[in-house]
């Protein structure tokens, strides 16, 4: 039975790890993640879990101490932000090539410089290649239901992949919302034990984890880890048809908001789109066709899947709330765009720069995308296709 209780999204991403009850969690503090393991502590403390509670001198150290507790065969994970993730950068490939399941609560937050400590997607855009399973959150129901979720996605026998749960830092890390909790014992059952198969420990078998891989090996070693990829869309539905049996809420690779007859497309990751689903909703009553395609699962990317949602548009926007400096745009940008261009789309499309440093976006903003979409669909030409949203030139 779920419970109702109001959370930040921080305090519910810790509840979900209590309920997990994960075997190490190294941790070493970064705002805005650092409630994180902060409340995990606590539960420690308490002796709500079982779980070895490692404070570490570094981001990079908490990361390292994940990664060899997995690599012994124990359920693992840290937290971090921004910068914090950057310090660890070299271990997220490592964690990557040996094909270890442990997860990664990323509270996103800009890169310096110059030093900001707000959202933007900066952080884990800059990751995105490393060969790490990201999902995303809009709100703090999702970064819940994520963390639920993650274990079972990069435990399975066909990915076993590091997993990156992320949520937008301050708007849903500290904001405190209404939402559902499941019970202790659902979630137990849901995620199960951890039974890995070869682990450092287990002396029945021995094996090495991390060697040197001379250039004879080291293309089939990365060509592995693509097989794993291969497998996450599909396993990340799989699981998310047995949480909705759990918990009676559906999740997909992304979701459609008034996508059935839109004409005009907005696509983005994160909070941004809870104030792009209030302009779709004043655009709709003046009877404008727009519509949301919110992607959740980012890494791997499913390009095939979004071009087939996005085929009867007109026009779409696609939104980056980080800068790739190509002169283009984004990464989701230039996702988007080849997924569209590879489906031989039709529809015209832009990219948008918003929210870098934690900027707002306003439900006006949003009408305003909208209103340029329609604008270029009359037009038959999308025009500049790099643009910024709400900046002062």
């Amino acid at each position: 039975m779920a419970k109702r209780d109001r959370l930040s999204g921080n305090e519910a991403v810790a509840i979900a790890l209590r309920q997990i009850n994960p075997d190490v969690f190294p941790a070493f503090p970064i705002t805005p993640s650092t409630e994180i393991p902060q409340y995990f502590a606590s539960f420690v403390a308490n002796g709500q879990v079982d779980t070895e509670f490692i404070p570490v001198e570094s981001e990079h150290s908490s990361m390292s101490a994940a990664i060899g507790a997995s690599a012994a065969g124990a359920r693992s994970l840290t937290a971090t932000s921004s910068c914090g993730l950057a310090y660890m950068w070299e271990e997220l490939y490592i964690a990557a090539s040996n094909r270890l399941p442990l997860a990664l609560a990323l509270v996103n937050r800009a890169l310096s410089g110059p030093i900001n400590i707000n959202c933007d997607h900066s952080d884990s855009m800059g990751s995105r290649d490393s060969g790490w399973i990201q999902i995303y959150a809009e709100n703090n129901q999702e970064a819940y239901d994520n963390m639920v979720q993650a274990y079972r996605i990069s435990e399975h026998k066909d990915v076993r992949l590091p997993i990156m749960i992320c949520q937008d830092g301050f708007i849903t890390s500290h904001a405190v919302e209404n939402m559902e909790l499941l019970e202790d014992e659902d979630v137990r059952n849901f995620v199960g034990e951890y039974e890995p198969e070869n682990y450092l420990l287990n002396p029945e078998c021995p094996m090495a984890v991390g060697p040197y891989s001379i250039t004879d090996y080291y293309m089939e070693a990365k060509r592995n880890q693509a097989e794993g990829m291969k497998h996450v869309s599909r396993v990340v539905l799989e699981v998310a048809k047995e949480f909705a049996n759990v918990s009676g809420r559906d999740y997909g690779l992304f979701e459609e908001y008034c996508m059935e007859d839109a004409e005009y497309a907005v696509v983005m990751i994160g909070s941004a789109a809870g104030t792009t689903k209030d302009a779709i909703d004043a655009l709709r009553a003046k009877g404008e066709k727009v519509g949301l395609l919110k992607i959740r699962l980012y890494r791997p990317f499913p390009a095939e899947e979004i071009a087939k949602a996005l085929s009867h548009v007109k026009a779409v926007a696609v939104m980056d709330r980080a800068e790739g400096y190509t002169n283009h745009g984004g990464p989701l940008g230039a996702d988007v765009m080849a997924a569209l261009f590879r489906a031989r789309s039709q529809a015209l499309a832009v990219n948008y720069i918003y929210g870098l440093g934690g900027r707002d976006v306003r439900v006006e903003d949003m009408e305003h995308v909208f209103a340029a979409l329609k604008q270029i669909a009359k037009d038959g030409d999308a025009g500049e296709t790099y643009r910024y949203l709400g900046i002062r030139e």
